[in-house]
């Protein structure tokens, strides 16, 4: 029997990389907004947070005033959860904040198939109705499954179906860099 690891392939974005792509993204979403007025960011857990908490950072330091950033836990809204008893018991309330007529920026580190980006617009609609969805990643990867195309992109990365990306965040993993990694197959 033959188990499946996963061994790096090369790093993507080391510190400094990922730290330039998030002030691009940061200049391109108040360009393309003229502004942050009327703007959240929302980032979706666990990485997109981090990392809408980090734009939110260059945000401030480049327009001289805040912006408000929220988590989204879409976990009730996953399609890959059909078991009852995966379920969580529990959720936080979604949004804290109202988004009714905000121009709301959804944040996450990798971008796929589209299946996490479709089940957080269910989650974002099902608590208000943004005046528009704008969507950033650090990684675009491809391999859509699903009519979904990012606003703001930090890096694309073509990829293979036998590859993943792996984001490090120093937040959660002690560690800042995003890899490219693929399955190897070991005999047991």
């Amino acid at each position: 029997m033959t188990a499946q690891k996963w061994q790096e392939k090369s790093v993507l974005l080391d510190e400094a990389a990922i730290r330039r792509a998030l002030t691009r993204i940061a200049h391109e979403i108040i360009e393309r907004n003229k502004g942050i007025e009327n703007c959240v960011l929302v980032g979706i857990r666990t990485r997109g947070v981090y990392l809408a908490r980090r734009l939110a950072t260059r945000i401030e330091e480049i327009e001289g005033q805040s912006i408000s950033v929220e988590e989204l836990d879409i976990t009730l809204y996953r399609d890959d959860l059909t078991e009852k008893d995966m379920l969580p018991q529990d959720s936080d309330k979604i949004l804290p904040e109202k988004i009714t007529d905000k121009k709301v920026i959804l944040i996450d580190d990798v971008l796929f198939t589209g299946r996490t980006v479709r089940a957080a617009l269910d989650a974002l609609m099902d608590n208000g109705r943004p005046e528009m969805i704008q969507l950033a990643v650090l990684i675009d990867r491809g391999h859509r499954e699903l009519p979904i195309r990012p606003d703001f992109v930090g890096k694309n990365v073509p990829t293979s179906r036998s590859e993943t990306i792996v984001v490090d965040l120093m937040e959660i993993d002690n560690l800042e860099r995003v890899t490219i990694q693929e399955k190897i197959e070991e005999e047991n």
